[in-house]
């Protein structure tokens, strides 16, 4: 959106955009498509995400979830927007598994 002197708004002011990413979740073979929002925080993508696979091809686990976007872990709290995501973006949602956890399974 370009203001009347030309200049364009910074994200954090425009109006919610609509971003479809390209997802896949934990141990998911199927990526997908999900349609979020620039104004979406990351802990609402993930959910979003989850949503369509835990508990229908992923077993859903008690963990919280992160999300991966360019090789880096991003904030829970950062929006869409704050994090450069755009359409078609493909990112990564796993389980936030303690060590402590994954070794103790591991060992079972």
């Amino acid at each position: 959106m370009t203001t009347s002197t030309g200049t364009e708004l910074p994200a954090a002011d425009r109006a919610p955009e609509l971003v479809p990413l390209h997802a896949i979740f934990a141990t998911d073979f199927c990526p997908i498509l999900v349609a979020v929002t620039t104004a979406h925080t990351i802990a609402e993508v993930a959910a979003e995400v989850a949503r369509h696979v835990e508990g229908h091809r992923v077993r859903a686990l008690p963990y919280p979830k992160l999300v991966i976007h360019g090789g880096r872990v991003l904030p829970d709290d950062m929006t869409v927007a704050e994090a450069g995501i755009g359409p078609l973006d493909h990112i990564a949602v796993e389980y936030d598994i303690p060590d402590a956890d994954t070794q103790q399974g591991v060992q079972s």
